[in-house]
């Protein structure tokens, strides 16, 4: 007999999902906070601590550090504490970071601070996504974890106008003393928001059934489906654990092993295809371009703009056409962009509006794809017993990425220059299309426990 869910009970089920869902991502904007206020205080942190080269990179790099290690020590943590539990330890810890960033007295007290709160970002970045995969339906999980996404390119775009607004309110001498300070603590108010909210959203059902507590999952499940498929889905989890060890080991066993390769593979693809290279030095580039100062931060924020708007036309689409189709289109699209942007600077025909029209082009594909794709295949390939576990894995190659991308970008393009450093990224999108054509499955609207079965037939 096919189970149904009656109309009042469906849209009832909808809301609760989609208001627990926006709580959890309001981790994503925690995220896009801190990896994009830097970018307004580093210059005035600059003169304030009289920092050479090297210490300015490490002001910006060290957050990563920090994210690396929460994105580590998430999959554990998560598993003996709850998914819930460990958001609102990650809440508190960005919150001392947001205040720690704000009132140093020396540059170590900031860089302390910074890697605080970036271990608080690492633990959101996996279990923010991660929580909404395992409280969504099947059918809507797709644009419920990638709301994650939408708040992350919210962060960054709303916090270029919160800079802009501190960094306006004073004189160069404030803005040196006191500007950057507020830049960084004004973090603190969505950190205690999401910090409240975290204590009104239920546990993950998925996990408190894993802890042999259904009792307590299926009221949640039951406000998720509806009764009968509430119940069904309590089974389904049940005998999904039965057949999993827990143990880390089972990820290198034939089947899962595929499983591991997709969530680290396109981990890191996300990062080496250069977004973040252009996200972080997209006044650089332009400038490159000759386009003068303010020309230049006028771009960036249309950049951000269409990064935005991009996010949420891929919200609307990754539940209907499915997480494949998304990569497929925009690594292909992105291949492209870097192609030219590469010609481009190669002929030196760099001042008409080709590379800002095919940068935005790129960054738009960026944002319909592998932005929010990679994160919502990350948070539901994985088996119920190990998916903490194995996210977090899939999160520090991420991180770790992220990493190497930031800190070799700007050597690269003074050395190789900006023609070959663009096609080394179209060379890395090109080689995401083939490697998602090749071996990413397409898990639009099925239920964690059957994408899970996926992986026991390719065994087979």
């Amino acid at each position: 007999m096919e189970l149904t869910i009656n109309k009042p009970n469906e849209q009832v089920s909808i809301k609760f999902v989609t208001l627990v869902s926006m709580v959890a991502a309001l981790g994503g904007l925690l995220f896009g906070f801190d990896t994009a206020v830097v970018s307004g205080a580093i210059g005035f942190m600059e003169q304030k601590f009289h920092l050479n080269n090297l210490q300015v990179g490490w002001a910006v790099s060290s957050l990563i550090i920090g994210c690396i290690v929460g994105a580590a020590a998430s999959g554990v943590l998560s598993d003996s504490f709850g998914r819930k539990k460990v958001l609102i330890f990650a809440a508190i810890l960005f919150i001392i970071g947001s205040i720690g960033s704000a009132i140093p007295a020396t540059f170590t007290g900031y860089i302390v601070a910074r890697i605080i709160g970036g271990i608080g970002i690492g633990i959101t970045s996996t279990l923010c996504p991660l929580y909404n995969a395992e409280i969504a339906p099947a059918k809507y999980r797709g644009r419920l974890v990638a709301l994650n996404q939408l708040a992350i390119v919210t962060g960054i775009f709303l916090t270029y106008f919160v800079n802009l607004w501190i960094a306006g309110s004073g004189d160069e001498a404030w803005q040196i003393s006191t500007a950057w300070r507020w830049m960084f603590g004004v973090g603190a108010i969505p950190g205690f928001l999401f910090l409240v909210l975290l204590f009104f959203v239920p546990e993950s059902p998925r996990w408190l059934i894993k802890q042999g507590r259904p009792v307590e999952a299926l009221p949640i499940l039951l406000r998720i489906h509806g009764e009968d498929l509430a119940r069904q889905e309590v089974l389904d989890i049940k005998e999904s654990f039965k057949q999993e060890s827990g143990s880390i080991r089972q990820l290198f066993n034939p089947g899962l092993r595929i499983a591991l390769i997709v969530g680290v593979g396109l981990a890191i693809l996300q990062q080496i295809t250069g977004i973040n290279a252009i996200m972080y030095y997209a006044p650089e580039i332009f400038k490159a371009t000759g386009a003068g100062t303010n020309a230049s931060l006028i771009q960036t924020i249309l950049v951000g703009l269409i990064n935005f708007l991009s996010t949420i036309l891929a919200l609307w689409l990754i539940d209907k056409v499915g997480r494949k189709v998304l990569l497929l289109v925009g690594s292909s699209s992105m291949t492209l962009c870097l192609l030219v942007i590469g010609l481009a600077f190669h002929t030196g025909n760099t001042f008409g509006p080709v590379v800002l029209i095919f940068i935005l082009l790129y960054v738009a594909s960026f944002a319909i794809s592998l932005g929010p794709v990679v994160w919502v295949i990350m948070s539901e390939i994985f088996p119920n017993r190990i998916r903490g576990k194995a996210t977090a894995i899939a999160a520090m190659a991420l991180w770790a990425a992220d990493y190497v991308v930031s800190q070799s970008f700007p050597p690269l393009l003074s050395s190789a220059g900006p023609a070959i450093t663009f096609w080394i990224f179209g060379a890395m999108s090109l080689f995401t299309f083939i490697f998602t054509w090749r071996i990413v499955p397409e898990t639009k609207g099925k239920s964690l426990e059957k994408i899970e079965s996926l992986w026991s037939v390719k065994k087979a």
